[in-house]
Order: C-alpha cells, then structure tokens, then sequence
C-alpha cells in the first residue's frame, strides 16, 4: 500500500452521519447556470471542482483514485456505472481523489465474484457525494461545446441561492496547485531492494500503476513528496528521476520547475508522464495552457513521430504544453502528437537523457501500446 496522502482539499464538503435514503434527490450546478436534477447517491453532502468527463468504458475505480482528478466533478460517459464493484487492487492512491461524481444509471449491485465490495459504499467510506439518473450525452455535449467549468453537485441542500453561493466561491483550476496537496507526505520506497536500478520520483500525484511499471522493469522508487528539493532527491544517489502525473495547473508549480532544471544539470536520465511531462517543458523554455475541455478516456490515438507508429493511448489531462513556444526551445524535439487536435504528446531533449509523454502509458485500465516507454527508460539507466 502507498502511504497516507497529503492533507488538504479546496473542495467545500458537507458530511451528515445520516444513512442515506433511497431515491433520494440530487442537484447539479454548472457555472452557466445549467441546473439538473437527478437521484443522489454516495455520500451525503455539497461539493465542488471543474467539470470533466471521461470516455472510459471501464475502469471507473482507477479514474476515482486518480491523483490526477483531485478537485474535479466527473462525469462518466458509460452508461452503466458500479456494475461490477469496487477492488482494493484496482485503486490508484489509498483513497478516493476526485470530488464528485455524475453518471448515467448507478447500480448498488455487481456480479463480478472477486469484487470486495459496492461502488456506493465506496464512494460513502471516501465522502463523495454524486448523482445519477443525469442525460450523460447531453452534458458531455455541453461541456465540448461551452468547455470545462465549475460545477456543484449537492445532496442535502436544496436552496438553489445558497448553492449558487457556494459554487461562485469555489476557485478556477487555471492556477491552481493541488500537487502538495496529494503527494505523499513522507519519503518512501517502492520495490524490492534487489532490483538493480533505483529511481527518484518527485510524486506530483503518482499513480500506484506506474511504480508498479518501473517495479516489472526492475526499477526500485524512491519517492519524495512534491516540494522536496533537489538536493534530497539527489542524496538517495538514484540512476535516474522521475516526474509523476498529477493536478492542476504546471504554470502554478515554480518549485517543480526549479527542481527539474536542476535534475537536469546532472545528465542522469529523466523520464517524464502528464504534469511531469508539462513541468519538464517549462524547465526547458516552453509555456503550457488550460485546454477547452482536456482528454480524458482509454481510446486517444497518438502518433510516434519517430517511428512513423501510431498508438492508442489513455489519457487525463486539462493542461498541455503549446505548441508555437517549442520554437524558443532549441534543446527540445517534438516525439509524439495527437492525431485528433495536432496537440504536444512528446518531447525528447537532444542530448538523448531526458524525454516525456502527455499520455499515460501505464493505462490502467487501457491499452498497453506504450508500455515500451519504461523499458526504454530503464535501457536508459543501464551503466
């Protein structure tokens, strides 16, 4: 198991110790004023975060436990939610990241047999209030179309005023830093000590699936919380270092930047995935913007510009690294676009030690056509 996650949460969250009816309702609150009402389910209580949706058939527990979605409302566009249960394996941190959830039918029952619980309890241990019985494909509509905002799904109040003031004191994702407050709080190690390769990871959010992914390469992790310095990482006298995915905006994350400048200076390798990817950009010269409304799902098709391959690829992000600003940056080559928007999903430094990626290539769940990405880091380490 990870370790305890960082303390925190900008989210308001109002929690009753009262079992919640069934068929109770539930409100829904965008910040254009578009009100939807449906059956709660979950935990009791109000919360807010910026909407997003994620076109995922499956893998509802891993999207929940996402560092990555700290401080954001999903939606799910599969119609069928909760179907299949809750597994303590399937879990990314060691505890629900997101703040809400918004789906279509919810099922309090599941038929898989190794399921260890279901998705409502789950969702009651971690206090996550949602809603059901939404027009997913309508609101998925609306969100492409008006792009990400802040909403509100509440459970227990019903004075649509007083929610109104609520959701208009909630803060914008654009600046924000959540990374501190979902890393570990503690270093850690991660792997058997046998493994002939250690690795430094500075956690902004890191999924359990990726050190499990340097672990199958025989990569042990050491992990540092987001703010530690470089001089600590540095100290643990790693072969290499990592920058992990994570929340919110890179732009608001000076202290990683700094640090991966100086990560850089030391000619070991360094791997980069999602917010690591975007940090490692900034270090380099280039600049990041908030996208209309991300990629979120398992079925995003990227193209490997060196080697001409396509791959389907899962994503999770709101953020990406601009295109024109890689004109200023002689250092960096461009390795991997989206073949939907043409957006940044690569970057490699010229002196061959440093690259990253946009996308997830652990891909849990997903597809694995990138998992050659660690191997290639950990060919990377060798002496």
């Amino acid at each position: 198991m990870l370790p305890p996650l960082g303390p925190g949460s900008h989210m308001r969250r109002v929690s009753l110790p009262l079992k919640m009816q069934a068929h109770s309702p539930a409100i829904l609150l965008l910040q254009d004023g578009t009100l939807l009402y449906g059956r709660a389910i979950g935990a009791t209580g109000t919360t807010t975060g910026e909407i997003c949706f994620n076109t995922g058939m499956t893998g509802y527990q891993e999207i929940y436990s996402d560092p990555s979605y700290f401080g954001q409302i999903v939606i799910n566009t599969a119609a069928h939610i909760g179907n299949y249960g809750v597994h303590a394996a399937e879990q990314e941190a060691s505890r629900a990241m997101f703040a809400g959830l918004v789906c279509d039918r919810f099922s309090d029952t599941y038929s898989r047999q190794q399921a260890e619980g279901n998705l409502q309890g789950w969702l009651q241990r971690y206090n996550v209030p949602g809603i059901a019985d939404v027009d997913t494909r309508a609101l998925v509509r609306k969100v492409r179309q008006a792009g990400a905002q802040n909403a509100l799904i509440s459970t227990d109040v019903h004075d649509i005023d007083a929610l109104r003031a609520i959701l208009a004191a909630a803060p914008d994702m654009a600046a924000l830093e959540l990374s501190s407050k979902v890393a570990t709080q503690e270093v850690y190690t991660y792997g058997p000590d046998h493994l002939p390769h250690t690795v430094a990871v500075l956690d902004l959010g890191v999924k359990k699936s990726i050190l499990d992914n340097f672990v199958a390469q025989g990569i042990r992790c050491i992990v540092f919380p987001a703010k530690s310095s470089f001089a600590e990482l540095q100290a643990a006298n790693p072969d290499g270092f990592f920058l992990s995915n994570g929340p919110g905006d890179p732009a608001a994350m000076p202290y990683a930047v700094d640090t991966a400048l100086q990560i850089q200076a030391t000619s070991k390798p360094v791997f980069g995935i999602c917010l690591g990817h975007q940090i490692l950009a900034l270090a380099n010269g280039a600049t990041t913007f908030k996208m209309h409304h991300g990629h979120r799902g398992l079925n995003h098709p990227v193209k490997n510009l060196l080697s001409g391959r396509s791959e389907i690829t899962s994503q999770n992000h709101g953020f990406a690294v601009q295109a024109d600003s890689l004109a200023a940056c002689p250092e960096l080559e461009l390795t991997h676009i989206n073949l939907n928007d043409n957006t940044v999903e690569g970057l490699r430094h010229k002196n061959g030690r440093m690259f990253s990626v946009q996308y997830h290539p652990e891909a849990s769940p997903g597809p694995h056509d990138s998992r050659y990405l660690f191997a290639q880091f950990a060919q990377m380490l060798l002496p």
